[in-house]
Parts: C-alpha cells; structure tokens; sequence
C-alpha cells in the first residue's frame, strides 16, 4: 500500500483507506476549473499548479467547513455546561462589569489618578478652600437666620398695626355680607338667600 494514497482527513469517512488517483492531476474533475476558456489561467501560472492550488484550496474550504462544525458543537457545549451551572447572560454580565471594574481600579491610570487626587485633597490650597467654603456657610446661615428673625418681627409688627387691623376687619365683613350668618356655624332659613351668595365665585 502506497503511503501517499492514503486519505490521512481525520474527519473522513475513509480515514486510513487507499484512495484511487488518476494517473495524472489533469484528470481531476474540478469544481471551476482554471484554464478553460471561460476562465482563462492567470499570467505567469502554469495549469498543473493551477490544478494543485485548486485542490488545495478545496481541503482548505473543507477544513474550514469541519472547524464550523465543531466550534458549534463547542459552543453548544459550552451553553449546556452554563445552564447546569445556573449562569444567565445576566450573571455574566454583572461577573464581566465586575471584573472590569476591578481592572479598572488596579490600573496605572487609576491609581495614578487616585494619588493625584489625594494629594490635591492633602494640599494647603485644598484646606484654604475648604476653611474659606465652611466660613462662609457658617456667615450665611446667620444672615439667614438674622433675617428670618427680623421678617418675624416685622410681621409680628404690621399684624399689630391699626391699618392690619381695619383690613382684618374689612376682610370680615366682607365675608359676613358674602357667606351671612351660616359661616358661624347657625342655621340660616332658605329665605336667607341672597343672589350675591348664589353667584359667588367661591
């Protein structure tokens, strides 16, 4: 048995068998075949390595095919062993963002952005800002107060004051005239209805 006639594909029904082959590569039915008229042979090519590309180029294409296949079959694998394992896409998703973070963090990017930081929040003009930001709240917050204070007073002042007073007192009158006796509380007889009350707008 001649060792070259051998089909060696580990994926082949016929690993291992004799392969009868024509006595001459220019006998091999090939699929497109370069060097007919319709498909003219590429300058500087002879048709015996054009016939020998073409063969090739089939158990490459052949090659290519099986590794589909079990890559396929690898992933389906895969998918199976996550499922025992209860992981959903969403786990991943949560195990990847960890991990990028943590990647993140113990980059030299991030550490060196960390330190920068750090010594901008030890820095002198870090403190000033700090002391002069926390003096200033402190300065507003009685003013505030101060002036909430003040406003009370004056409020306090004008309710006291006799023209608060005449207003109050229009005011109660008003709505004596507009409501009549029944906003005290007394039964008013239907009689008391007056049109004002009728077409009150409130």
């Amino acid at each position: 048995m001649d060792p070259t006639s051998q089909d060696i594909n580990l994926n082949s029904p016929n690993k291992g068998l004799v392969v009868d082959q024509p006595e001459s590569m220019s006998e091999l039915p090939v699929e497109g075949a370069v060097g007919n008229s319709a498909n003219p042979l590429p300058p500087g090519l002879t048709e015996e390595e054009a016939v020998d590309l073409q063969i090739e180029l089939i158990k490459v294409e052949e090659e290519i095919s099986t590794l589909r296949q079990v890559l396929s079959a690898k992933e389906k694998h895969a998918a199976e062993l996550k499922r025992k394992l209860g992981l959903n896409p969403l786990n991943e998703l949560k195990q990847n963002i960890t991990k990028g973070w943590q990647d993140v963090q113990a980059s030299n990017a991030y550490l060196s952005a960390s330190a920068t930081l750090d010594d901008i929040a030890h820095s002198e003009a870090y403190k000033k800002t700090q002391e002069t930001l926390s003096q200033a709240s402190i300065k507003t917050t009685a003013a505030f107060s101060t002036m909430g204070t003040a406003l009370s007073r004056k409020l306090g002042d004008m309710r006291n004051s006799t023209t608060f007073k005449s207003f109050e007192d229009r005011v109660e009158n008003l709505k004596y005239k507009v409501v009549g006796p029944k906003g005290n509380g007394e039964a008013g007889s239907p009689n008391d209805s007056n049109p004002t009350q009728d077409n009150a707008p409130f």
